[in-house]
């Protein structure tokens, strides 16, 4: 599947196969401008950034059980008697985000402070009192995470070369439909795909 946002005229979150078929809306209320998307793909749950509510929020595959984790001011609320908490940190036009284990992390154009640059946000996904700025950095935006346990464990599928080297026959683009054995043929642009449904022309 292919997770985007969309902050055209309806502003929503949605996915679609591979091959940009089976199209569907998964939040589409109470959003103005999505930016940052960010996966986890065990659990099946999509998170993404409202650049101008400033809110970062959660639903699962379905676009069910959405709840907020981040609006507003982190750390603005009573402390009681729990431990010290960093300074409270606005959040505002959150852009970049990305999950790993059990934290979010986010680029935040945080203006209170004196520098003006973009702070690199980290938040416990299921604690929001748990966070910090990481860094602090001129200019950011994307925000990637690499590591191992954040890549799927590859199975064979439709799109795997064939005996002539070519993507699940293909002699262009191979995309995968609604499920690993299934698979779509395109061409680049300038090219139109021939009769046999595999070639390019």
């Amino acid at each position: 599947k292919v997770f985007f946002t969309d902050y055209g005229q309806i502003p929503k979150v949605e996915r679609c196969d591979m091959d940009g078929q089976n199209r569907t809306k998964l939040v589409d209320s109470k959003i103005v401008f999505p930016h940052g998307i960010t996966l986890d793909l065990v659990n099946r749950l999509v998170y993404w950034a409202d650049a101008y509510l400033d809110y970062i929020e959660v639903v699962d595959y379905e676009g069910k059980n959405r709840h907020t984790i981040i609006q507003g001011i982190l750390g603005s609320g009573a402390r009681g008697r729990s431990p010290p908490k960093p300074r409270a940190l606005q959040i505002e036009h959150l852009y970049g985000l990305t999950v790993f284990e059990n934290y979010l992390y986010a680029t935040n154009s945080d203006n209170a402070n004196a520098q003006q640059k973009t702070s690199v946000i980290r938040v416990n996904r299921f604690n929001s009192t748990e966070y910090q700025v990481v860094t602090r950095v001129d200019k950011g935006g994307a925000l990637h995470i690499y590591h191992q346990r954040r890549q799927p464990t590859v199975r064979s599928h439709a799109c795997e070369p064939d005996q002539f080297g070519k993507p699940g026959g293909c002699s262009d683009i191979c995309l995968l439909g609604n499920s690993h054995k299934t698979r779509t043929c395109r061409c680049r642009s300038g090219f139109s795909l021939g009769s046999d449904g595999k070639s390019c022309k």
